[in-house]
C-alpha cells in the first residue's frame, strides 16, 4: 500500500496540478492512497518551515510530497514538489499530467476558494462551542458562593452549554478568592470548561457574555443617604467604560443584591449605553419574599403562588401588587387539576392582615435585609438568568427591573420594575395586562424617588427630599445606617385590588 501525502498552498497552480494527479492515481490504482493538507498562502510558509524543522527536511516550494512509512516504524520518505511527484507517476505507473497553464490557475482559485469556505465554517462549528464567558463582579460576597453550584449545574444555561466563570474582585479580595476558584474546580461540574480570577481593572468583561453585578463593598464610611448614592457613579462609570471596551456585543448584565439596584441599573445603562437594552435588575429576590409570607398565611408552599408584581424601586419604594396573585394545589373544599388556580386575596379573609402584619413582614424584610442574603440573592440571580436564555414559565408573571418607555404612565428613562415576560431570548413588558392600573399618588411617590436617587448620584441636585403627601407627611424614611443592609429610604406598598386599601410600610 502506497501511502502519500501532499500538501499545498491554497492558491498554487502546481499544487492544483498534483492534486489532479493524484486524485487519477487513486482512482485507478487500489494500493494508492493520497491525503491532502491544503494551507492558507497567508500561514503556508511557517506551517511549511515547521513541518520541515520537524521532520529535518529541506523543502522550499509549494507542493511538497512525502510518503507515510508508519507501517514500517519511520516517520515519512521525502518525495519533493511537483516534478518529483510527476516522475514518480510516470516511473512507478506509467502515468503523466497534460494539463494546461490555464486549468491549473483555475483549479488553484477554486481551491483558495473552497479552502477559505472551510475555514469559515469552522469558525462557525468553533462559535457554537466555544464556552459562555461568565463574569462575577464583587465575587467575594457571600451571594457568589452560592451562585456558582447553580451556575455550573446546567440548569440556568442549558445541558448542551458550557460555561468559563470569572471571579472579579479587588487585589484585597484575591486570596479568597483563589478558594474560591479551586472550590468550583472541585464541583467536578461537565458544564464547566474553566474558571479564573481577575483583579486587573483594565481586564474586567474580556468577552464576556453575561456579567452579574453583586452589591459592591464600601470601602469608606458614608453617613448621609446623599453620599452613599453618590458612591455609586464611579464604580458604575468604570463598569460602563469596561464594558463598552471590552464585552461582547451581545453581552447580558444583570444588576441583583439589596442595596440600589435600580439606581446601579441606570448608571450602567448611562455609561454603557449600546447595550442599555440588555442591563435588567433583578426583583425576583423581593418577589420570593412577598410569596413565602403569603405562603406561610395560607399553610402552602411558596412556589405555589405565582403572578405576584412588585413595581417600582426593588431595594427601595416598591408596591407589591396581589391583585394578578394566584394559588396552585392549594388544599380546600375546592379542589381541581393541577392548572387549576385559586386568586390569593379571595382565600384570605383577613383584610387587616393583608395591609398591617403582611406589610410589617416585608418592611422588616426589606429595612434589616436579614433575609435576603447570599442564597436568595443567588437564586433570583440565576433563576432570572434562566428565564432570559430559556423564556419564562407560559403565563406566568414576572417582575423585573427594566428601562421605562412610558408604559403605565411611568415616566420614561428610569429603572423601573414591572411585569414582564421573557421569550424568544428577550423580555416583553405584560402591557396588555387588565385591572393593574396604579394611583397616581403611589406612582408619583415611587417614580419621585427614583428620579431623585439618579439626580442626586450624578449631582444634580443636593439633597433627597422623601415624597411628601397630600397632607403633608413624608412617605419615606430616610436611613442613616449605610450601607450594611439596604441603603435606601424604605417604603413598601400593598394592593388588596380595593380603592384606597393599601398598606403603607
Amino acid at each position: 500500500m502506497a501511502k502519500f501525502v501532499l500538501a499545498g498552498r491554497a492558491d498554487c497552480p502546481f499544487y492544483a496540478k498534483a492534486e489532479v494527479l493524484a486524485d487519477y492515481l487513486q482512482k485507478n490504482l487500489p494500493d494508492f492512497q493520497i491525503f491532502k493538507i491544503t494551507q492558507h498562502p497567508h500561514v503556508w510558509e511557517e506551517w511549511l518551515k515547521d513541518l520541515c524543522e520537524k521532520n529535518k527536511w529541506s523543502h522550499e516550494d509549494s507542493p511538497i510530497i512525502w510518503r507515510e512509512l508508519l507501517d514500517r516504524g519511520g516517520k515519512g520518505l521525502l518525495l519533493g514538489g511537483y516534478n518529483e511527484f510527476l516522475e514518480h507517476a510516470q516511473l512507478y505507473y506509467g502515468v503523466t499530467s497534460s494539463m494546461t497553464t490555464e486549468l491549473m490557475k483555475v483549479i488553484a482559485q477554486e481551491n483558495l476558494g473552497s479552502h477559505i469556505e472551510k475555514e469559515l465554517e469552522k469558525e462557525a462549528l468553533k462559535s457554537l462551542i466555544d464556552p459562555l464567558q461568565v463574569w462575577i463582579t464583587s465575587a467575594s460576597a457571600p451571594a457568589c458562593y452560592n451562585l456558582i453550584p447553580i451556575l455550573t449545574s446546567g440548569e440556568v444555561f442549558g445541558m448542551d452549554t458550557e460555561i468559563s466563570i470569572t471571579l472579579f474582585d479587588n487585589k484585597q479580595a484575591e486570596e479568597h478568592l483563589k478558594i474560591l476558584e479551586t472550590e468550583t474546580w472541585d464541583l467536578v461540574s461537565p458544564f464547566l470548561r474553566s474558571v479564573s480570577v481577575c483583579t486587573r481593572v483594565e481586564e474586567a468583561f474580556r468577552q464576556a457574555h453575561v456579567i452579574i453585578i453583586l452589591d459592591d463593598p464600601t470601602d469608606r464610611e458614608v453617613y448621609t443617604l446623599e453620599d452613599c448614592l453618590r458612591s455609586r457613579v464611579p464604580l458604575c462609570r468604570l463598569y460602563g467604560y469596561l464594558i463598552e471596551k471590552n464585552a461582547h456585543d451581545s453581552v447580558r448584565v444583570l444588576v441583583g443584591g439589596k442595596t440600589f439596584v435600580n439606581l446601579k441599573a441606570a448608571l450602567l445603562m448611562r455609561y454603557a449605553p449600546s447595550i442599555a437594552r440588555n442591563v435588567i435588575a433583578v426583583a425576583l429576590g423581593v418577589e420570593g419574599e412577598a410569596k413565602a409570607a403569603l405562603a406561610r398565611k395560607l399553610k402552602t408552599t411558596p412556589s405555589c403562588i405565582k403572578d405576584v408584581i412588585i413595581w417600582g424601586n426593588i431595594s427601595g419604594n416598591s408596591y407589591v401588587d396581589l391583585r394578578k396573585a394566584k394559588v396552585y394545589r392549594y388544599e380546600s373544599a375546592i379542589w381541581g387539576p393541577p392548572h387549576f388556580s385559586r386568586p390569593v386575596l379571595s382565600l384570605i379573609f383577613d383584610s387587616e392582615w393583608v395591609k398591617e402584619d403582611f406589610v410589617a413582614t416585608l418592611k422588616q424584610l426589606s429595612t434589616t435585609g436579614k433575609q435576603f442574603g447570599g442564597i436568595l440573592a443567588a437564586h433570583s440571580i440565576a433563576t432570572t438568568l434562566k428565564y432570559w436564555y430559556h423564556g419564562s414559565p407560559p403565563e406566568e408573571i414576572v417582575s423585573l427591573g427594566v428601562l421605562s418607555e412610558g408604559q403605565f404612565g411611568i415616566p420614561e428613562g428610569i429603572v423601573f420594575s414591572m411585569p414582564v415576560k421573557f421569550e424568544n431570548g428577550t423580555w416583553v413588558v405584560l402591557t396588555d395586562l387588565e385591572d393593574i392600573e396604579i394611583s397616581e399618588e403611589i406612582m408619583t411617590r415611587m417614580t419621585s424617588d427614583l428620579i431623585q436617587e439618579k439626580l442626586v448620584a450624578l449631582g444634580d441636585l443636593i439633597n433627597f427630599q422623601p415624597y411628601q403627601s397630600e397632607n403633608g407627611s413624608a412617605e419615606t424614611d430616610e436611613k442613616t445606617t449605610l450601607p450594611t443592609t439596604n441603603d435606601n429610604q424604605e417604603n413598601q406598598r400593598v394592593s388588596d385590588g380595593s380603592e384606597g386599601k393599601t398598606g403603607e410600610q
